[in-house]
């Protein structure tokens, strides 16, 4: 999947480039506020209907997004109020760009206006329920990386929709109103398996514990 080999392979190259700004006055916090500002300005041209344009800010912004990352990898920057930060940001950024395209659906002529605009608030509850999934399953000791449409792949989906402009748009649009909420369904069945996992185990460490004394001579 994208987020993979593909991930891996743009993360160690992000890092490579990161090596020669390591001595610079540039922090990781500033990278990643400066991508939710380029985020921002990839809304608002969306819902003016500037959509080509609002997708090579998007990219910017995506750009922003795995050199902050990056850059505190390589000068050991990296500290939990970054990470926290990062990760509270992304879901505004996600927001913004959902609601700045429900603000361009809102122009288009009926029914398609409907469907269109009830899509993209069912994706965004789908990405942040992925998110929360995640955020929620590890705060509980579960690993809970999985998922058909994870972040990386909703934003090279949104950006591949607005540089094509209608109607891929509008498909995609619709593929991810129904492909994130798949993403957090799965989620949460990771979660289920492990926890399930637990229980029987628990169980059988019970039993063997009540068995005991009476094999003991």
């Amino acid at each position: 999947m994208f987020t993979t080999r593909f991930e891996a392979w743009v993360r160690r190259h992000a890092e490579a480039l990161m090596s020669a700004l390591g001595r610079s006055p540039v922090t990781p916090n500033q990278i990643t506020v400066v991508g939710l500002a380029l985020t921002f300005m990839a809304a608002g041209l969306a819902a003016f209907g500037h959509l080509r344009w609002a997708g090579v800010v998007l990219i910017f912004a995506g750009t922003c997004d795995i050199l902050d990352g990056a850059l505190a990898r390589t000068t050991k920057a990296s500290y939990p109020y970054g990470a926290f930060l990062d990760s509270t940001l992304d879901r505004y950024s996600e927001g913004a760009v959902y609601l700045g395209l429900t603000a361009y659906f809102v122009t288009i002529d009926p029914p398609l206006q409907e469907w269109l605009v009830l899509s993209t608030l069912t994706a965004l509850a789908g990405s942040f329920l992925v998110s929360y999934v995640r955020a929620r399953a590890q705060s509980l000791g579960f690993a809970c990386k999985s998922g058909l449409f994870q972040r990386p792949e909703r934003v090279v989906a949104t950006v591949i929709g607005l540089l094509a402009g209608p109607p891929l748009l509008y498909g995609i649009v619709f593929l991810l109103a129904v492909v994130t909420n798949i993403t957090a369904l799965q989620r949460i069945r990771e979660v289920w398996l492990q926890g399930r996992a637990q229980r029987l185990q628990r169980e059988r460490e019970t039993r063997a514990a009540q068995a005991a004394p009476h094999r003991a001579p």
